[in-house]
């Protein structure tokens, strides 16, 4: 999936007719905004991550 993607924006970016700076804009701007919202949700997911280990750890050695 990644490839064929890869190949559609490859495409997209070598082909000149009608293509304008603001389109150009607006895909790097959705791309920009499916990062944020990917790093976003790993970010809030690898803090859930974090906290269950500190609780365990803290539950396993209970005199720290």
């Amino acid at each position: 999936m990644f490839i064929s993607s890869f190949h559609w924006l490859k495409r997209i970016f070598e082909e000149d007719d009608g293509v304008t700076a603001i389109e150009y804009g607006l895909i790097s701007a959705l791309i920009a905004v499916v990062i944020i919202a990917a790093l976003s949700l790993v970010g809030t997911e690898l803090g859930t991550t974090f906290t269950t280990i500190q609780g365990a750890l803290s539950n396993a050695n209970p005199g720290s």
